[in-house]
C-alpha cells in the first residue's frame, strides 16, 4: 500500500493533469468560438455588401428609365412647339385672308 504523502501526490498529479486537459479543451472551444463568430461576421458583411451592389444597380436602372423619360419628354415638347408654331402661323394668315375678305367686302358695298 501507498503512503499518504505518496497518494496525495498522485491525487495532485491527477487533478493537475486532467484540470490542464479540461484548460486546453476550453481554450480549443473559446479559440473555435472566436473563430465561428469572426465567419459568421464575413457571412453577415458579404450580404450586406451584396444587398448594397444590388440596391445601386437597381437605382442606376431606374436612372436610366427617368432619363429615357426626359428626353421622350423633351422630344414631345420641340414637336408640340413646332405644332404649335405651325398653327400659330395658319391662324394669322386665315386672319389676315378674313380681314381682306371683309374690306373687299366693305369697299364693293
Amino acid at each position: 500500500m501507498m503512503s499518504r504523502p505518496m497518494l496525495l501526490v498522485f491525487l495532485f498529479v491527477v487533478l493537475v493533469i486532467t484540470s490542464q486537459f479540461e484548460w486546453k479543451q476550453q481554450l480549443v472551444s473559446d479559440a473555435d468560438v472566436a473563430q465561428t463568430a469572426a465567419q459568421k461576421q464575413q457571412r453577415i458583411s458579404n450580404r450586406e455588401e451584396a444587398i448594397k451592389e444590388k440596391v445601386i444597380l437597381s437605382q442606376e436602372k431606374k436612372i436610366q428609365n427617368l432619363n429615357e423619360l426626359v428626353r421622350s419628354l423633351r422630344e414631345q415638347l420641340l414637336e408640340c412647339r413646332s405644332n404649335n408654331g405651325t398653327a400659330n402661323s395658319t391662324l394669322t394668315s386665315l386672319a389676315e385672308n378674313i380681314i381682306e375678305l371683309e374690306r373687299q367686302r366693305i369697299l364693293e358695298d
